[in-house]
Formats: C-alpha cells, structure tokens, sequence
C-alpha cells in the first residue's frame, strides 16, 4: 500500500497539473489556504494543501479531529471555498465558481456517502436514489428505472419501497451509496462512512467500497480510524491543517 501523498509542501506540481484540461487526476488542489474568524478569533483550518488524485484510486484522508479533514472534504465536496489557492475537479477550474455553477458541477460529478446517511426520512429507497437525478433534469419514469437498477447492485432489490426508518443500519448506508453511484458521478466522497454502523456491518460496507473502487470508481473516503483507512490504496495524513508524510 503506498501511503504518501502525490503533491504536498510547495505545490508546485499540483499548480502546473491544474492547468491541464485532461491528465487523468480527478483532484488537483495547489496551496489551499482556509481560515475561519478574524482577528484574535481567526483560526486556520488549513495551510498550504497541495495534492492530487488520479482516475480509479481509493484514498483516504487521515487525521484527529479538529486536523482539517473535514474542512479539506466541504472544499473538495464543493460545499465550502478555499480562501486561496487553486482546486481543479475533474478537469474544471473551480476555484473562482459561483455557487449556483459550484451546485450543477456537485450533483453531476461527486457521489456523497456520509455518516448519517442524510436520507430524506419520508421517501422511500427508492425515491431517494431517484432524487439526484431528477434534479439533473432526468424523468421520474427514467431516473426510478437507473435506481432500480443500482438498489439491486448493491442488493436491495427487495427493500427499494421502504423508508429509511425500516431498514437496518447497512442497509441505509447501501442506499445511500447507491444514490452516489446513479448518474454515473466521477468521484464517490465518503465521509466516516462506518460510522453509525456495528463493526461488522462496517466492514461489508468497506468491502462493497472496495468492490466498486476495483471496478474503477474513484473513491476518497475521510475517517480518523488508522484501521479503516487500511483499506484504501493510498493514505494521506492530514495534522493541523496540513499534509503530513
């Protein structure tokens, strides 16, 4: 397993990749700088991120908490902004987008798994994975239909019309894994994805995630447990507020 990080410190290959349309790295961040508060208050969350993850990897960002790795996956996810430097998703420039761009390019390229599930209590299964894309523009008829299919990829075949509060803990994270994997998203983004789930039930969802790693989804799952993150291809350590080896 390698365990380092592509780009950290000066940035410097990262900067230059983030320039490239298409090289096979779905992440190219280059000195990201992210402060909170002013003043006395101001507290930096992270300084001088640099790295990149190719097409098909599975990596896993480490840390404490309060190491940054939250903040550095909203900045990634598209749902927080750096203050400085450069982010490239997928081959577009992101760092200077507008929220309502930030928004289409989330639902069509980032698949989010997290911790709670963050399912819509009152729809079913299958609604749920339908959502994203109907929210792209797709039909009901043509969105419930991909959502059939990726509830029984992930072996829900028979659970698709109950609610979240009728599943079991493993079964509500596989639903919403398959709603990160409709519409073809490039970059699944899984937030202490085992953590609301027994450590057996844990482990089958890590195995399912491998699963799909190896059938070349690129996978960036954030977690604080060393033992989790063992199961990714590469490891990047992050400690306050920066990439260390």
């Amino acid at each position: 397993m390698r365990n380092t990080a592509l780009a950290a410190g000066n940035g410097g290959s990262a900067r230059a990749a983030a320039s490239e349309p298409n090289n096979g790295r779905i992440i190219q961040m280059s000195r990201i700088y992210k402060s909170y508060g002013k003043g006395q208050n101001k507290i930096t969350a992270l300084s001088d991120i640099s790295f990149e993850v190719g097409r098909g990897e599975f990596v896993a960002i480490l840390g404490p908490s309060g190491s940054g790795k939250t903040t550095l996956m909203n900045i990634i996810g598209l749902m927080d902004a750096a203050d400085s430097g450069e982010y490239a998703l997928d081959g577009v420039d992101v760092s200077n987008a507008r929220e309502n761009s930030l928004a289409r390019l989330r639902n069509a390229k980032i698949g989010f798994v997290f911790q709670k599930f963050n399912l819509i209590p009152k729809y079913s299964a299958l609604y749920n994975v339908a959502l994203p894309l109907m929210l792209q523009g797709r039909s009901y008829r043509a969105a419930k239909s991909e959502a059939r299919e990726t509830l029984e990829r992930v072996g829900l075949g028979d659970r698709m019309k109950h609610k979240p509060s009728e599943l079991s803990g493993g079964q509500t994270q596989r639903v919403a894994i398959a709603r990160a994997l409709v519409g073809g998203c490039s970059l699944i983004l899984a937030d202490e994805p085992t953590g609301a789930l027994d450590q057996k039930t844990g482990a089958e969802v890590l195995d399912f995630m491998q699963e799909l790693n190896a059938e070349g989804r690129t996978i960036v799952m954030i977690t604080h447990d060393v033992n989790i993150a063992a199961r990714a291809r590469r490891i990047v350590h992050v400690e306050d507020g920066r990439i260390v080896y």
